[in-house]
This record gives C-alpha cells, structure tokens and sequence, in this order.
C-alpha cells in the first residue's frame, strides 16, 4: 500500500481531475434544479428528463428515452411508472414490437412541460450569466467532445 506522501507524488490531485471537477459541478447543477423541481412541481430529475425528451421527439419506447438522456433503464422505468400514475403520460402498445410500449405526454404533461419549461430556462440563464456566450458555446461543444471520448472508451476505461 502506498504512503500519504508516495500516493501525492504520482501526481494525481482530486482538485484538478477533470472527472472529479465534472462531477462535483454536475451534481451541484442537478441538485439545485432537483430541488426547484421537486418541491414546486413534485418531479424527479429523471421525470423531467422524460418529459422533455417526450415534449421534444414525441411519443418514443423507453428504450428510445434510454438512448436519448443515458439514463439507465431502471431509473426511466421507474420515472415513467411515476408520471404515468400522475397521468402525466401515456403508454400505447408499440405496433411493431408487442413487448414494447410507446410512451407520450398526456395533455396535463404537456401543460406541465409549458409551465416549467421558461423555468428550467432561466436556472439556465442564471447559471451562466457570468460567461460570455462564445464561452457557453466552447464549453456545449467541449462537453459533447469529453461525452463522444467516454462513448468510445467504453468498458475500457481506468478505474
């Protein structure tokens, strides 16, 4: 096992990891929004996710959400078991797959999507009212530039 100062010396500082800072700032974002979310609407993160990727694309599979947002199946099974008891969406047999199901927003998830949708927006804003907008440009497309690397790193990444 390796020492204090032996582990210091391989250079590695959690401060200046990028995985660790893309972290930390993730779940600082998504829990300020989860917070607004839950206690004035009652919605999960993943909820919202669904009901945007609904609003967005249309009536779509979980499978389709999961390959849209990255969440794993179990996290959308479970957010549209959620809204489909609220009656914020609906689930249609999908007509090319009888295991499947097509899930859309009902006319209340719409409405809802319309109300928090400005909203979401202006947390937004508000987070990056500091930048200029070349910089949020830079950092959308650095952003999916790091997601594309991940994607192709797969399984093979370093723990």
């Amino acid at each position: 096992m390796l020492s204090q100062t032996e582990a210091a010396q391989g250079g590695l500082k959690l401060d200046d990891y990028l995985p660790y800072r893309l972290s930390v700032a993730s779940n600082a974002v998504s829990g300020l929004i989860a917070r607004a979310y839950e206690d004035r609407f009652g919605l999960s993160v993943p909820q919202w996710r669904l009901i945007c990727v609904l609003a967005e694309d249309g009536g779509t599979t979980q499978r389709g959400i999961v390959e849209r947002t990255g969440m794993d199946k179990v996290t959308v099974s479970r957010a549209a078991r959620g809204l489909s008891n609220r009656r914020l969406i609906e689930r249609s047999d999908h007509h090319a797959d009888g295991r499947s199901h097509v899930l859309d927003l009902s006319r209340e998830g719409a409405r809802l999507h319309a109300e928090i949708a400005p909203l979401a927006l202006a947390y937004e804003a508000a987070l990056i009212a500091g930048l200029a907008p070349a910089d949020v440009a830079l950092l959308k497309r650095l952003l999916n530039r790091l997601q594309g690397a991940a994607d192709a790193l797969g399984g093979g990444a370093l723990a």
